[in-house]
């Protein structure tokens, strides 16, 4: 029976392995990149699930079609909550092709980024890649919880009826 099993995993499992072309990392909840011309801007919050009234941070990088950081760039945001803006971070000059800045959501729900690259175009226009970043109150936190315990539970279960069945069979 042992050597049946083995074969059953060396014959079927593991060239299932080959029908996966690739593996990536888990994106963050908060997070996303677009592409406009040559260019491309990631961004991504810390923590992955902003709470409404408490400091985060909001990440960006720049990069250009060869994946190599700007070495300097004028960046300026625009923050719009249900169609109206409200708040918005200057243009300013930063190096090394990423920036970090600190924002607390006072709202919870859906905002908008808009984030205006001014002087990496040819023509010179602004380049404007738009996010959307969620934040929740303690309310999603709670159903966060809830569904993670729920799957725990799901999987205590299992493995007790897993365990049961295994008993009783070693028992006859």
């Amino acid at each position: 029976m042992q050597i049946l099993k083995l074969v059953f995993l060396f014959f079927v499992i593991i060239p299932m392995i080959n029908l996966i072309p690739e593996a990536e990392a888990h994106a963050l909840f908060n997070s996303g990149e677009e592409w406009i011309g040559d260019y491309r801007i990631q961004i991504a919050t810390l923590p992955e699930i902003p709470a409404v009234d408490e400091e985060i941070q909001v990440l960006f990088q720049i990069v250009d079609a060869d994946f190599q950081e700007l070495d300097q760039f004028t960046m300026g945001i625009r923050i719009f909550y249900d169609g109206e803006q409200i708040d918005a971070i200057m243009p300013n000059m930063y190096q090394n092709g990423h920036m970090e800045m600190d924002y607390i959501f006072e709202m919870s729900g859906n905002h908008v980024f808009r984030v205006d690259l001014y002087d990496i175009a040819a023509d010179g226009q602004p380049l404007t890649y738009t996010f959307n970043i969620s934040s929740q109150d303690t309310f999603g936190f709670i159903f966060i919880g809830a569904i993670t315990m729920g799957g725990i539970m799901t999987a205590i279960i299992f493995i007790y009826v897993y365990v049961s069945k295994r008993r009783a069979k070693s028992k006859q």
